[in-house]
């Protein structure tokens, strides 16, 4: 078992995550609470200097335009609508005020292109390598409910927006939240189970997997990778572990997998069926199918936590 999964399942088991207010803890891309009779989600991400980017290729806009739009597509990935967020960050003593207000103004990009204000946050400086954290709050609108990871069924089709693979190369930093396109699939079809990819394609359909008690079956031939892994000797592994793709992943039945696809209107952005939900024998597995043969997945996406 992955350590991200035996530190979610800690937390369940010994922390205090009941009481009249909660309707979803951990587990999902964002917490789900009811507040004056509505629902509020809730996100935080977390980025490091050497882990999640790195000032040698980056620029410090970058980076908060990165900060912002990991917790936006969290967003995306429960079909919600973003509505405000706090940021905190501790600055390496050696940054300017000029670059302080790079990093500031790659913030306020995403801010003002998704309809997010900054509504307030904490700032401290220290010894060490930028760190940067955004907590996200969303709601539901047009009647929306929140999509979990937790709804596959057998006989559902797996479905990606987009590329994958290869982001580390630049995409990482630049990439757009989902947030449309999210809304788009939910009004055209009944949403089972979604979250965004952020830790490769095995490893996050591996979470919808657990969440739903179930297995998948992925098409070798039928997952999309970027041009970015295009010229790899194997650019399916790519797609199926490097993660920060933000791309969503999502499971529909067949019929609405058809409709979809026949009604998708995004020209830049692409919609693929990659594979099946099958039932769940020793946990929750993930298989390929290539070349006629079904074999057991036994990689992962990226971890965190490793050691």
């Amino acid at each position: 078992m992955p350590k991200e999964f035996e530190i979610i399942d800690y937390f369940r088991k010994n922390s205090h995550i009941t009481g009249e207010h909660l309707i979803k803890g951990p587990g999902d891309d964002m917490a789900v609470m009811k507040v004056g009779g509505e629902e509020l989600l809730i996100t935080a991400d977390t980025l490091l200097e050497g882990v999640h980017f790195d000032l040698s290729t980056a620029t410090l806009e970058q980076v908060g335009y990165k900060a912002m739009a990991c917790s936006l597509s969290d967003c995306a990935a429960m079909c919600s609508s973003p509505i405000g967020a706090i940021g905190c960050t501790s600055f390496p003593t050696y940054l300017t005020m000029a670059q302080i207000e790079q990093l500031h103004s790659g913030v306020q990009k995403a801010a003002r292109k998704y309809n997010c204000p900054i509504i307030g946050g904490d700032v401290t400086s220290w010894d060490n390598p930028l760190a940067i954290s955004i907590t996200m709050f969303s709601v539901m609108k047009n009647g929306r409910k929140p999509v979990y990871r937790s709804g596959a069924v057998v006989g559902d089709r797996i479905m990606v927006t987009g590329k994958l693979g290869g982001s580390i190369k630049g995409r990482h930093l630049t990439f757009e939240p989902r947030i449309k396109e999210s809304e788009l699939i939910y009004d055209n079809s009944d949403l089972h189970s979604m979250m965004d990819i952020s830790d490769g394609l095995a490893g996050d359909l591996r979470h919808i997997c657990k969440e739903s008690e179930v297995s998948a079956i992925l098409d070798h031939a039928l997952i999309p990778y970027s041009d970015e892994v295009s010229t790899n000797n194997d650019p399916v592994s790519n797609a199926l572990s490097d993660g920060e793709d933000f791309e969503l992943l999502f499971t529909v039945s067949e019929n609405d997998s058809v409709n979809l696809l026949k009604e998708w209107p995004y020209t830049n952005v692409s919609l693929t069926v990659i594979g099946e939900i099958i039932p769940q024998v020793n946990g929750p597995e993930i298989f390929i199918k290539k070349n006629n043969e079904k074999l057991l997945f036994t990689g992962t996406g990226w971890e965190h936590l490793t050691k």
